[in-house]
């Protein structure tokens, strides 16, 4: 192996890291709500991986008595003391490549979507949990170069899914041209061939168009993306039109995509009557399973059909994400994995 190599979120993992909310992280009347779901979301992750948690110190203890009344076994759970702005740790995560010398954290520069949102503790997570030892086979290099982890999607043979609306925007790296971006993310990632989607986004999403949420990697060559059915909707031209670049993708081996769309999840409205960003496409593989956000919709059963046919074998879980996305992000946002090597050696 001659560069790093990114691997595709289905390979094996060690562990999936998450930031823990709590009362300094925005969610304020939801706070209870929140916790519940991230303890249900536990319960299910330590059946397949590990688990890393940053959180409040003083917030330990008790989540520790509320996992251990659910009967989690916590010796899968491994739990760093450390303040975060916010819960995304999808964004601020470390995106872990494969070296000749092993497995390698690439700390991003975080500044918070375009710098929409307070982002100092978040950029700096990454960091503080490597000088803990969270990460204890891992080395560490911190990247001079914003990105965020819902931004990419890899193959993890040479491919590299994104989008021209986030990548290219100004409010990340306005001294980069597209050409710049684009060595940029060979020379950190190792990828041979970058697909820019030019179209697609969603309402109510204040990242300026991650691909998290419009269209996913699967093994097989297969690509799963989030399509609208409804003509009268304000999204359709758009994820139309990313259906038909979509359609025209070949991956780093010149090979055509095998495309599984994603059924429609209807419009979702917040308390504020703002429109949320509801997309079963923001789902999380975790090993032998793949955890997928439902809406309480009449298509949630449609998309688990969907994503168990992009991963046969797999164990298929729906996650009610009605909470989470009236912030803007789903299931995948608020998670970050952590590939095979990086907490013990493969």
């Amino acid at each position: 192996m001659t560069s790093p190599r990114l691997p595709a979120e289905w390979e094996p993992q060690d562990a999936i890291f998450l930031a823990w909310p709590h009362k300094s992280t925005g969610w304020k009347g939801r706070l209870d709500e929140l916790e519940q779901l991230y303890e249900a979301l536990v319960s299910v992750i330590c059946d397949f991986a590990d688990l890393v948690i940053a959180i409040p110190e003083s917030e330990i203890e008790g989540v520790r008595k509320r996992l251990s009344a659910m009967d989690i076994p916590l010796e899968y759970v491994y739990f760093y003391p450390a303040i975060s702005n916010d819960t995304w740790a999808r964004d601020f995560g470390p995106i872990t490549v494969q070296t000749e010398e092993g497995m390698k954290l690439l700390d991003f520069s975080f500044n918070g979507w375009g710098q929409k949102h307070v982002f100092d503790l978040d950029n700096r997570l990454t960091q503080s949990l490597f000088e803990q030892n969270a990460f204890p086979s891992a080395h560490y290099e911190a990247v001079d170069f914003v990105l965020e982890g819902g931004s990419i999607e890899s193959d993890g043979n040479g491919t590299l899914l994104t989008t021209q609306s986030c990548l290219l925007n100004k409010n990340r790296n306005p001294n980069f041209s597209k050409e710049q971006i684009e060595q940029q993310l060979k020379n950190s990632l190792g990828v041979k061939k970058i697909n820019w989607l030019q179209s697609g986004y969603l309402a109510g999403d204040d990242t300026d168009g991650h691909v998290d949420v419009l269209a996913r990697l699967c093994p097989n060559n297969t690509i799963v993306y989030t399509a609208c059915d409804d003509e009268q909707d304000e999204h359709y031209a758009s994820l139309k039109q990313m259906e038909n670049e979509l359609k025209a993708m070949t991956n780093a081996d010149n090979e055509a995509y095998r495309l599984l769309p994603l059924p429609w999840p209807g419009a979702k409205f917040g308390d504020s009557d703002q429109r949320l960003p509801a997309s079963y496409a923001n789902f999380l593989i975790v090993n032998e399973a793949v955890l997928v956000p439902i809406y309480d919709a009449l298509s949630d059963e449609d998309a688990l059909d969907v994503i168990s046919q992009a991963f046969p074998g797999y164990e298929i879980f729906g996650i009610p994400c009605l909470s989470l996305i009236e912030r803007g992000g789903s299931l995948h946002c608020i998670t970050m994995q952590l590939p095979e090597g990086v907490l013990l050696q493969a």
